[in-house]
């Protein structure tokens, strides 16, 4: 099986771009972030077409999280199983996570999985941080309540958190901002705690290698960015994983690309091969910055 995870900007406006992906990575599983749709807007027929199922929650200009799946759907919750909070600033996002699209779950193929979109935080201190701490202790308590660490079990999606200092480009840099500070960093360590593995961090130890990279000043051919989506998977998983990749290359070009690159975990077995661009970019890199 191969799972994957992917911020998507705006499933409306990357939609080529998502489905040139999926073509050319053949994910069983894709979790997305930031569809930015209603759920009577979400493009069922395109994933159904490419054959996959497709289950969508969303509010419509912001937020929004989606599963697509080629092995089923099935027993999908939504915001930890509650309603939507009626949002009481609607006109500002980052604010009322409870009343924001930013989580669901389902079970495909014989894992749980989970799709998050973390809230940004905005500024350390401010009232969208503490929102943003108060949801990860909301995500926390759900697993808790409703996971088991020794089913197979993935969360994947966009963490807004950075774990370490290997996964920012300069720690002195972003020492300071959101992402990276401490409270957050333990947020994210309290699901590691939980029973939870990095994925990634298995096969890939080395830093340098991110999820995001702002559109604006060079950043990505600079390779400044920060790792910050991630599929964190159970014990039971984490033995199962063989492999795990960003895909730079998705990051690139037209279609019109996201802000972020997919991440990818292979279960079992080798899914689909492909060339993440990162060997051939180092020397780029180096030059560019």
């Amino acid at each position: 099986m191969r799972i994957a995870t992917w911020n998507v900007n705006s499933l409306k406006a990357r939609l080529e771009k998502v489905t040139w992906w999926v073509e050319r990575a053949k994910p069983d599983v894709l979790v997305m972030q930031e569809t930015k749709l209603a759920d009577a807007d979400a493009p069922r027929e395109t994933f159904e077409a490419l054959g996959y199922e497709l289950a969508h929650h969303g509010e419509g200009r912001w937020n929004g999280v989606a599963i697509a799946s080629r092995c089923g759907i099935a027993d999908v919750v939504t915001n930890f199983g509650e309603p939507l909070r009626p949002a009481t600033t609607p006109d500002v996002t980052d604010d009322e996570p409870m009343a924001e699209a930013r989580m669901m779950a389902a079970l495909c193929g014989g894992v749980r999985v989970v799709a998050i979109y973390a809230p940004n935080g905005r500024v350390v201190g401010s009232p969208f941080y503490q929102a943003k701490l108060a949801w990860f202790d909301r995500l926390a308590r759900w697993l808790a309540a409703s996971a088991d660490p020794n089913a197979p079990l993935v969360i994947g999606g966009d963490f807004n958190v950075a774990p370490t200092d290997a996964d920012v480009w300069d720690p002195t840099a972003c020492h300071g901002g959101t992402h990276v500070s401490e409270p957050e960093r333990e947020a994210f360590g309290r699901l590691v705690q939980w029973g939870l593995v990095d994925a990634y961090r298995l096969h890939h130890p080395e830093p340098g290698r991110y999820t995001w990279w702002d559109y604006r000043a060079g950043n990505f051919h600079k390779n400044v960015g920060m790792r910050i989506d991630h599929l964190l998977v159970s014990a039971p998983l984490a033995k199962r994983t063989v492999s795990a990749e960003i895909d730079r290359e998705a990051r690139k070009g037209k279609p019109a690309s996201s802000d972020h690159a997919p991440l990818v975990i292979d279960v079992d077995e080798p899914g689909e091969p492909f060339d993440a661009g990162w060997s051939g970019a180092v020397e780029r890199i180096a030059r560019r910055r």
